[in-house]
């Protein structure tokens, strides 16, 4: 739940000062954080990705077959598509009808804040990262992104951006309560795979979103999260190491 914490600190900070601030701060500002944001980023998965590599038991076919594996369903599923369709289905259907209506911006400003702090691969990968291992990394680079978002927001929007943490508690905190619960059942060997396919995770997270070198549909390679540890139990049934 650290991560979760952070995160919702740093949209009451962005959001405060969106506020009284917002307006006065330049575009080149948001893109050089968001450049080395996008840098740190790249850095972390690598280090993941490594640091996977030294459990005892771990092996580096598990991780590679596992996205594969993943990304093949995520196209199928089209998660990433889903993700952002998520959204945008569910911004038009709250805010249809209540431009005129009284506190129409500060329920426009919740549900936009609130869409855009959640819906996402970066949001689940980070939130089961920081309950399986208490590693909130991915979480805190998240959360840098969502105060300058929610500063931009706030400077337009206004309060109701704020009141979004409510719902970043709530749906955040559940993934990691929900990943620290399922620790129980996951060895260290598995943990290291689905680390290390998290660490591939970030690193197209990186290119495809923070640095938009190209575009990378991380979303659709979700699904080797759970492939991973369900892999490592196949192959020891197998009796393969």
């Amino acid at each position: 739940m650290t991560g979760t914490i952070i995160n919702i600190a740093t949209v009451l900070i962005g959001g405060t000062l969106g506020l009284i601030f917002g307006p006065r701060l330049k575009a080149r500002f948001r893109e050089t954080v968001i450049i080395a944001l996008g840098l740190f980023t790249l850095a972390v998965g690598i280090g993941m990705f490594i640091n996977s590599l030294g459990v005892e038991g771990e092996n580096i076919l598990v991780p590679l077959i596992s996205l594969l594996l993943g990304g093949l369903l995520g196209e199928w599923w089209r998660i990433e598509h889903r993700l952002k369709s998520l959204g945008a289905s569910l911004e038009v259907r709250f805010t249809r009808g209540i431009e005129s209506a009284a506190g129409s911006r500060f329920v426009r400003g919740f549900l936009s804040a609130s869409l855009l702090f959640c819906v996402g691969p970066m949001t689940i990968l980070g939130s089961i990262q920081d309950g399986l291992t208490g590693d909130y990394q991915l979480l805190a680079i998240k959360s840098v992104l969502d105060g300058f978002a929610a500063l931009a927001l706030a400077s337009t929007l206004g309060l109701g951006v704020l009141f979004s943490v409510l719902v970043v508690l709530t749906y955040q905190g559940g993934i990691s309560l929900i990943a620290a619960q399922a620790q129980a059942f996951l060895d260290e060997v598995m943990i290291a795979e689905m680390s290390a396919v998290g660490g591939v995770l970030l690193l197209g997270l990186a290119i495809g979103t923070l640095l938009e070198l190209r575009e990378i549909r991380a979303g659709n390679l979700l699904p080797a999260l759970l492939i991973a540890p369900l892999l490592v139990s196949l192959l020891r049934l197998l009796g393969i190491g």
